[in-house]
């Protein structure tokens, strides 16, 4: 800092300036002179020499400000130093600081395009949410893996009745003999309870694949046992035929059948 201030011998007061530099492209302010008055000194009046601020402050890249009663500042700026200009990235529309928006055209495109973001977000998000809570309340893995069992029929002897579990529930697999269905085949459906022809609870007529539950109370009824050779539930002495429909006791329907196949001669396939 260069301090510069012209003074009068014998004088109360005197004048000072004050320079700031601006770190700019800007060109320097030159200052103007100052002149002191004449003083009056002992023999008479001796006129004061004036001086210029200029010729004692560097000729380039300084700003001088000056005033009554201020210290002369006068500071050097790093001229080499280029200020970034991002003026090319910068929307038209927000160059001018002193612009406003008049139109709603102004900032359409930019409203369009954080409601279209703000709204594929909030899809996606709603999306995940439905599908985790439908996910919780799908069928488990173990559960999945008996939505279907596959039998080999060659493991049924004729006249014999197996029992699998299917889906947590006794599944019985009946090889029929001739006799069995060709009685089963001559009963009236009209006679029956539960009204249901034996051709149209079988697929072939020697495989008969009932769900091993009661209709009355949810009992599991014995194989090959009963008044009519088919099933039979001791807890309330429901009776049912080698068709697993209902033919004495409390029960009011048939055995059900559950969906089933046979993809080949040897092989049935459950669910």
């Amino acid at each position: 800092m260069i301090s510069i201030s012209t003074r009068a011998a014998n004088l109360p007061q005197y004048l000072r300036a004050t320079s700031q530099v601006v770190a700019s492209g800007l060109k320097p302010v030159a200052a103007p002179a100052l002149h002191s008055k004449d003083v009056v000194v002992a023999g008479g009046v001796s006129p004061h020499t004036s001086a210029t601020l200029t010729a004692q402050l560097p000729k380039s890249f300084v700003s001088v400000k000056q005033g009554p009663a201020v210290t002369t500042q006068v500071r050097f700026a790093h001229t080499d130093l280029q200020v970034p200009d991002f003026s090319a990235y910068r929307r038209d529309s927000v160059k001018n600081p002193k612009r406003k928006d008049t139109k709603a055209d102004d900032r359409k495109s930019f409203t369009y395009l954080m409601v279209g973001s703000s709204l594929v977000g909030s899809t996606y998000a709603a999306k995940a949410v439905v599908t985790q809570f439908i996910t919780s309340m799908s069928a488990t893995a173990d559960v999945l893996a008996l939505a279907k069992i596959e039998i080999k029929l060659s493991d049924i002897p004729e006249g014999k009745s197996a029992t699998f579990k299917w889906r947590g529930k006794p599944l019985f697999i009946r090889h029929r003999t001739s006799d069995e269905i060709s009685t089963e085949q001559s009963v009236a459906p009209n006679t029956l309870r539960d009204p249901q022809a034996d051709s149209d609870r079988v697929q072939r007529p020697e495989w008969l694949v009932v769900i091993g539950v009661c209709t009355h109370l949810g009992c599991v009824p014995i194989a090959n046992a009963g008044d009519f050779g088919g099933y039979y539930c001791p807890c309330h002495g429901s009776h049912y035929d080698a068709s697993g429909r209902i033919r004495k006791g409390p029960a009011p329907l048939n055995l059900e059948v559950p969906e089933h196949t046979f993809p080949d001669d040897g092989t049935l396939i459950v669910g």
